[in-house]
């Protein structure tokens, strides 16, 4: 039987997000879904290539610590999990946590699988598709793909969902789409009802960066105080089946959550608040409006939505060559002094080596990383420089590194505590898909 009222919480708001206030949710929030939302747009080509690698990964890092966390207080709660962990394997990922489910002496357990957001195929198959980001064909950018995911929505979420499965896995959706797919489901809303899914659209844009909503990016100490930070709380939201929206967070968890945290996260990402895509709708935050109706407690109204487009966002991750990069530090008398010879000897030293870079970054950090050398600025007693480039040959990229690393006996006095590195570099632009190209399908692992 369908509730009048349901209760979906955050769990994670980016791939490397902490973990206990998971827990902490999962455990005393009431919730009825719990929702983990791990993708950066790089993230997928990333997970492309671990599993290149080793075919049984290419699913998020932290999968086995998160649900070792949740799953035995989900399970005794009766809170189901909605994730995009899966990331490039999401087969691989659902058997990551039946796994770890039986370690914990819980009962055999379904993962409800998401797939079909993996559109690479689908891509290659028309080249002809213009990039977002300058027009040109994407035939330009198939020999150096790594992958192509599109966007998918809150209707595959809410098909998982019905498969009873107590874990929903998925690769690419659409961050709001997870929390929308749980009112899809819970509340029984039609997919057609534009007043009901601005709602849960706009209760999912806030939501997905977990505590951004509940004081983390938000704090400025003296200016906007955060309370008790070191523990601060994910949030939650009770959703109407009238599409009614309060937001909170576990009572006595640290962080705030007040009408000024909701209007700074409401503007998240939001290029263009009459005209936000998503794949279920087009979401007009103009009208929102939030009232505080108790402590760490927020009413949330006036989003409303249009039809959603005929295509998907396809993210298409590809490889763009190595950055090379070194770190060095001067401290003393005359330190910006010795810094500044050591750019320019690294710099005459990789020329003579004959190599050349598109792009080459230099940093006196603490003085120029953000907004160039200021004129005036006192002397430094310290500077730590920085150098890195980016070249298509890996082994000009490595020399960067490695030329800042010989400073420590072959440049300026008093250098050290160098450091290099070298990295691939995946480049992320869009294309637009027609729906129509684009096939999904839920499977489910293990028993219901």
């Amino acid at each position: 039987m369908k509730r009048d009222e349901i209760r979906v919480g955050c769990g994670a708001g980016f791939s490397d997000d902490r973990i206990d206030p998971a827990q902490e949710i999962a455990e005393q929030g009431a919730l009825d879904y719990l929702v983990f939302e791990c993708l950066a747009e790089r993230t997928i080509a990333r997970e492309n290539l671990a599993r290149l690698k080793d075919p049984d990964k290419g699913y998020t890092p932290y999968l086995v610590e998160r649900f070792q966390a949740v799953l035995p207080a989900c399970s005794r709660n009766g809170v189901r999990i909605v994730t995009n962990m899966g990331a490039a394997n999401p087969v691989a990922a659902a058997q990551a946590v039946r796994r770890e489910a039986r370690a914990l002496g819980l009962d055999e357990i379904a993962v409800a699988v998401v797939l079909g957001d993996d559109v690479t195929e689908q891509i290659r198959a028309n080249p002809q598709l213009a990039l977002m980001e300058s027009g040109d064909p994407v035939e330009s950018l198939l020999p150096r793909m790594a992958s192509a995911n599109a966007y998918l929505g809150a209707d595959v979420v809410r098909d998982a969902l019905a498969t009873h499965a107590p874990v929903v896995m998925t690769g690419r959706v659409s961050d709001p789409s997870l929390f929308l797919g749980c009112m899809l489901h819970g509340l029984d809303w039609s997919y057609e009802d534009y007043p009901r899914l601005a709602a849960g659209t706009i209760a999912g844009h806030l939501m997905e960066c977990a505590a951004q909503l509940t004081g983390g990016c938000f704090a400025d100490p003296g200016k906007k105080d955060v309370a008790n930070m070191a523990r601060i709380g994910f949030p939650f939201a009770d959703i109407g089946r009238d599409g009614g929206l309060v937001l909170g967070k576990v009572e006595g968890s640290g962080g705030r959550l007040d009408v000024m945290t909701c209007k700074e996260q409401v503007l998240y990402e939001m290029h263009d608040p009459t005209s936000y895509v998503t794949p279920d709708c087009i979401l007009d935050v103009t009208g929102v409006d939030f009232e505080q109706v108790a402590p760490d407690r927020v009413r949330v109204v006036g989003a409303r939505a249009r039809p959603r487009t005929p295509t998907y966002k396809v993210v298409i991750g590809y490889h763009d060559g190595w950055i090379g990069e070194g770190e060095v530090g001067y401290a003393g008398p005359n330190a910006l002094a010795r810094a500044r010879l050591s750019e320019q000897i690294v710099r005459e030293r990789l020329q003579l080596r004959g190599f050349s870079y598109p792009e080459m970054r230099v940093d006196y950090i603490g003085m120029s990383s953000l907004h160039g050398m200021a004129c005036g600025r006192q002397e430094p007693y310290e500077v730590r420089l920085r150098i890195a480039a980016r070249s298509p040959d890996r082994k000009a990229a490595q020399a960067v590194g490695f030329e800042m690393r010989t400073l420590h006996v072959n440049g300026p006095a008093g250098g050290g505590g160098g450091t290099n590195a070298l990295r691939e570099v995946l480049g992320v632009k869009s294309v637009l898909l027609p729906r129509a190209l684009v096939r999904t399908q839920v499977l489910v692992e293990g028993t219901r």
